[in-house]
């Protein structure tokens, strides 16, 4: 048991945080560690990715990547999607998550209803370029193809 020191709920705002307009914005990742899933059997490498500027600098996302999934097909999606942090880095190689912390790179974010809230979803990883120098932020168009 641990005291609350008379913690009182109502008093604490809740938060305004929704979620980001769907999007491309640059980030970078501030923080990774290796977790179980859910199913206590498989592990998966999660990250914290930052947004660095625009007017939604400092908001973060997660994304998980089932690198070690007991399920292979999982594993394979989970190796093609970690590639492209790898390009968008220019790390093909890690020695390990760290290596890939505070490196710009380009996000596309989408946003997705779950159980009547909506959450972001990143879409894809790209490199920082010189078309990209300004800020990202932009609205994602509702044409198929793209990434």
């Amino acid at each position: 048991m641990a005291d609350l020191g008379g913690f009182d709920a109502s008093e604490v705002k809740d938060s305004e945080f929704e979620a980001l307009p769907a999007g491309e914005y640059r980030a970078v990742i501030s923080d990774s560690e290796r977790k179980k899933t859910k199913d206590g059997e498989s592990e998966l490498l999660q990250v914290k990715l930052q947004i660095i500027e625009g007017p939604f600098k400092n908001r973060t996302i997660i994304d998980r990547f089932n690198l070690w999934n007991k399920n292979p097909a999982a594993t394979t999606i989970a190796q093609q999607q970690f590639k492209k942090v790898c390009e968008a880095v220019n790390i093909p190689k890690p020695p390990d998550s760290s290596a890939l912390h505070m490196k710009p790179l380009v996000i596309k974010v989408a946003v997705k209803e779950y159980n009547g809230n909506n959450q972001n979803e990143v879409k894809g990883y790209k490199a920082v370029t010189a078309s990209s120098a300004a800020p990202v932020a932009t609205a994602t168009s509702t044409k198929p193809g793209g990434w």
